[in-house]
């Protein structure tokens, strides 16, 4: 199993939102990735990205969805296993607020998701680790600072694979306003 050699950066309809193909390398014993590599990352587009803290959501079955978040920090997702559907949306004020990109992330493809962009995934395989390195510290305080959106709101018309009857959701997500009722996130585009 050998891919592409190199990383790979391609710009998005939404400011600063990139997409990344990552270069593994494999064999009949499994692959290997260099997840994040700065030097060579920076050097073909993505911004300067101060990482300070990795998370893992770890999703033991198919059809776990998660989101709408935007953080006040940026996100450089990834998985170590499996396989999603991901949707972010711009929440940012601006001529962009609203507008949604979809992708189906593997470990072979990331994205870069700017401050201000909610963040939403749905499993699509087992046992997926759904991996994001972030330039700023969680505490429950930083919560406050989040602007939420609602995974099934009608103006967004995300297409999810697995329909909301069979999703598996938590009652917060479930609970968070449509998008005619977000109070868009102030963040430098």
């Amino acid at each position: 199993m050998t891919r592409s050699q190199t990383y790979s950066i391609s710009k998005t309809t939404i400011p600063g939102l990139l997409d990344i193909a990552i270069p593994i390398f494999g064999d009949d014993r499994g692959w290997f990735k260099e997840n994040y590599q700065k030097a060579k990352l920076e050097a073909i587009g993505l911004p300067e990205f101060k990482i300070l803290q990795n998370n893992i959501s770890f999703n033991a079955e198919i059809g776990v969805t998660r989101g709408i978040h935007a953080e006040p920090w940026d996100k450089y997702i990834s998985l170590a296993t499996g396989k999603v559907f991901a949707a972010i949306v711009d929440l940012r004020s601006g001529d962009s607020f609203g507008k949604v990109e979809t992708f189906e992330l593997t470990p072979g493809r990331a994205i870069f998701v700017p401050s201000g962009c909610g963040n939403s995934f749905q499993t699509l395989e087992p046992n997926t680790a759904y991996t994001y390195l972030v330039n700023d510290h969680w505490s429950a305080e930083a919560q406050a600072q989040y602007t939420f959106c609602n995974l099934f709101d009608e103006t967004l018309a995300i297409d999810w694979p697995i329909p909301r009857n069979k999703a598996i959701l938590s009652d917060k997500d479930i609970n968070h306003p449509a998008l005619k009722d977000v109070v868009p996130m102030q963040a430098n585009l």
